[in-house]
Formats: C-alpha cells, sequence, structure tokens
C-alpha cells in the first residue's frame, strides 16, 4: 500500500505464510523491513518461538532501526501476545506506532470503537500515553498519506 505496487511483499491468504525477513530499498532512501507475523500464524508452538526469537534478535540486534510498525487486524479485539509483544517493545525502549489493518471492512463507528478499546487497554496498563496510531486499508489507501508523512519525519 505505501509504495501503490500490489504484489511487492508476498502476502498470503493463510497466516504466518511469511517465513522470512524481506527488506525493500525504498527511493533509493529507507528501508522497509516486513518481518514474519506471529500472532495469527497457523504453526507450530516450535516454529512460533522461532518466529518470535526472529523478531526479538532483530529489534535487539538492528542499529539502524528508526521506529517499528505494529501491525493489527482491526477486526480483532486486542489479543494477549499482541499486547505482551508491545509491552516487550516498550521495555526494550524500541519505538513504535501501530497500524490498524483492514479497515474497509468494518463500518465507521465499529473502527473507532475498536481503536479506542486497544488504546484504553494499553493505558490501563502500564502505559502513560499511547504509542502513534494509524487507521489503514491496503485496498481504498486509507492511511497511506498520514503514514508517509509520519515516516518522512524520520528521514
Amino acid at each position: 500500500m505505501l509504495c501503490e505496487r500490489k504484489r511487492l511483499a508476498k502476502t498470503s491468504g493463510r497466516p504466518g505464510k511469511t517465513q522470512l525477513i524481506n527488506h525493500f530499498l525504498i527511493n533509493q532512501k529507507w528501508h522497509l523491513v516486513d518481518l514474519p507475523g506471529y500472532g495469527y500464524a497457523r504453526v507450530s508452538k516450535k516454529d512460533k518461538k522461532e518466529f518470535q526469537k526472529y523478531i526479538t534478535d532483530y529489534f535487539l540486534e538492528r542499529k539502524q532501526l528508526v521506529t517499528a510498525f505494529v501491525l493489527i487486524d482491526i477486526r480483532h479485539q486486542p489479543q494477549p501476545i499482541d499486547l505482551a509483544f508491545m509491552e516487550w517493545m516498550g521495555v526494550a525502549q524500541i519505538p513504535f506506532a501501530l497500524i490498524f489493518t483492514k479497515a474497509d471492512k468494518l463500518p465507521q463507528s465499529k473502527i473507532e470503537a475498536t481503536v479506542h478499546e486497544y488504546i484504553e487497554t494499553l493505558l490501563a496498563g502500564a502505559w502513560a500515553e499511547a504509542p502513534p496510531y494509524f487507521v489503514s486499508s491496503s485496498s481504498s489507501g486509507l492511511g497511506r498519506d498520514e503514514l508517509l508523512e509520519y515516516i518522512e519525519q524520520f528521514l
């Protein structure tokens, strides 16, 4: 969606299909890195643990990392695994923003309620303030300009 190029990143109807770290050089200026998902992946517990180790090692060892995006399917309630990951990122002092995806699949009132629920859940924990967040849809382009403006401030 950010590059306005379909099929740039491999996607699948089956969660957990991405099992590699994919790097994309954008405008010869910066890298967008796609890490394996782990929340809804239909893989063994052993594979999920491996994905989690990949991801945590990447974040802890990547010195050039400026910010991370945690993609959340807006159609789902806050998941313990996502909340635990965000808490870990906060403790590890890794800057991140939330991207709520698939917003085109819900009515506006449901989008607002879901985002509010996520933010309230975060603030009920150890968070003093919520991380930046964006509502997006790859099919409609919703949130694209806001995300690019956010990224631009780091370049």
